[in-house]
């Protein structure tokens, strides 16, 4: 869904109309009765999961005055809508200037808790983008700032926090798409070299004549043509970070210069009478295998061995579905404000289940152009599945069986049972009422392995919980990261999104 969503207040009917409302626009929630649980619950290790907090004023323990106040204390910083049935103006300007974002006064109808919402998770989306922008621009981009939700970009988060902190050259390597350069400007921005040059060079974009010039510089009259003395981008990034983009289209000769310069920390600049000392970091990215480049003679295997130090792996976006719906909730936000469409507040659920049933071939550079389409095509207050009509065309063709590369796997259904594992009953006509029965026994009159019963039981799950992929791993007694890796090592397809309604 779009958005976790904290309710807290002590009037249990009052908690059910907002988690209504919330729900209805397709957010998942989370219900406390006071003050006291909210801080705790936003102080855990997965507190910063939330993107909104709805707060009643009076409450018993902690007031809702008290948990604004203790929300820097913690580190939590998210938009909170506060609501009381006393809706004096000392006590709306009181919790606008504690952090509020909105102010609601009871009793209020569904409508006004939705637009509330939707109002605080757009200026949410455009808060986060301006800060992206900024610390992008001043080079202090961290890895605070990357949108995800997802158990595998947590390992590509953790290996580069690790790199930040030393000199050593690491290879990121990914599908043209995946978000490598943020993940290499996340490096820099939480490294000691933060805020200095960050010099950026597309090796494939650049003619075979010109890398050496490009990379090292050249002096006047070096060449036909060199009428000043020009700069290299190592020398650009000196003190800083140089990002070689594309590194496995370099060719062989300015590899050798390449490798040289890593080795001695020095650069020969074309037409140059004397060597040049740099101090860079150096991180290079690529969309290709180099190892099968190297057997094949176009790269050098001792380039590629001082360059792949510390690789990391950026998983494609088919690979980490739940980064979708943050993903376009933020894209939406700020094409919105670009487009000037200030009416249009959020993403319908049924077009976040269409996008996150993708594949997206293309990754986070094709999903972001597919919602800029959208917000030029959108009229109301929803991007509605009209405005993805050839994600809707390439997934409805994976839908009615036919072929297509974007559609994403159906799950199927577990296996017709014969006998109850929970029982070990002879096999039976059919189960008793609201008994769920797994095979134990093969064809051949075997008992069946292991791995394919767990393959069942997980099966069974996540159709029983309706795809909710956080409770099938909390009730079978797993971590989320475990569950997914089951669903590769087994071989399940991933749940249709139709069947999530978390």
């Amino acid at each position: 869904m779009s958005a976790q969503i904290l309710i807290v207040d002590d009037d249990p009917v009052q908690r059910r109309l907002l988690e209504a409302a919330a729900v209805k626009l397709g957010h998942s929630v989370v219900t406390l009765d006071n003050g006291r649980a909210a801080i705790n619950r936003l102080s855990a290790t997965d507190g910063d999961r939330f993107q909104l907090m709805i707060l009643d004023l009076v409450m018993p323990e902690l007031d809702g005055m008290g948990v604004l106040e203790r929300l820097p204390q913690i580190g939590r910083t998210l938009p909170v809508i506060v609501q009381t049935a006393h809706g004096g103006i000392d006590t709306v300007i009181g919790a606008i200037r504690a952090g509020a974002c909105d102010f609601l006064v009871k009793p209020m109808s569904p409508e006004r808790i939705q637009v509330s919402i939707e109002n605080a998770l757009k200026l949410s989306a455009l808060e986060g983008e301006l800060a992206r922008v900024k610390h992008s621009v001043a080079g202090t981009l961290g890895f605070r700032d990357i949108i995800t939700a997802s158990p595998t970009m947590e390992r590509v988060i953790r290996l580069g926090q690790r790199a930040a902190g030393s000199t050593i050259p690491i290879l990121i390597e990914g599908e043209s798409g995946v978000g490598k350069e943020l993940i290499a400007r996340a490096i820099q921005g939480s490294s000691d070299r933060r805020a200095k040059p960050f010099v950026t060079v597309n090796c494939g974009a650049i003619p075979d004549h010109l890398v050496e010039s490009i990379l090292f510089g050249h002096e006047k009259g070096a060449f036909t043509g060199a009428t000043e003395k020009h700069i290299g981008k190592f020398q650009e990034a000196h003190g800083g970070t140089l990002f070689l983009d594309e590194v496995g289209e370099l060719p062989l000769e300015a590899q050798v210069k390449l490798l040289r310069a890593l080795q001695e920390g020095e650069i020969d600049p074309v037409g140059g009478k004397r060597p040049i000392r740099v101090d860079i970091r150096l991180i290079s990215a690529t969309n290709r295998d180099l190892i099968a480049l190297v057997k094949e003679g176009r790269f050098r295997e001792d380039l590629y061995y001082r360059l792949n130090v510390f690789p990391i792996r950026v998983p494609p976006l088919r690979e980490r579905r739940e980064d979708i719906p943050e993903l376009v909730r933020h894209f939406t936000a700020r094409f919105a404000a670009e487009e000037k469409k200030s009416g249009l507040r959020s993403v319908a659920p049924e077009s976040l289940q269409l996008l996150t049933r993708y594949n997206w071939p293309g990754n986070i550079r094709q999903l972001e152009n597919a919602v800029f389409r959208a917000v030029v095509l959108a009229d109301g207050l929803q991007l509605t599945v009209d405005e993805f009509p050839q994600i809707a065309a390439q997934v409805e063709v994976g839908a009615t069986g036919g072929e297509s590369a974007g559609a994403a796997p159906m799950l199927l259904p577990v296996e017709a049972p014969s006998i109850s594992l929970a029982t070990h009953a002879p096999p039976m006509a059919g189960p008793a009422a609201g008994e769920t029965l797994i095979r134990a026994i093969g064809d051949q009159g075997d008992v069946r392995p292991l791995a394919d019963i767990e393959a069942d039981m997980i099966r069974l799950a996540i159709t029983h919980y309706r795809g909710r992929m956080a409770t099938v791993a909390r009730k079978l007694g797993i971590g989320r990261s475990t569950l997914y890796r089951k669903l590769k090592e087994l071989g399940i397809a991933e749940p249709d999104e139709d069947l999530a309604t978390e």
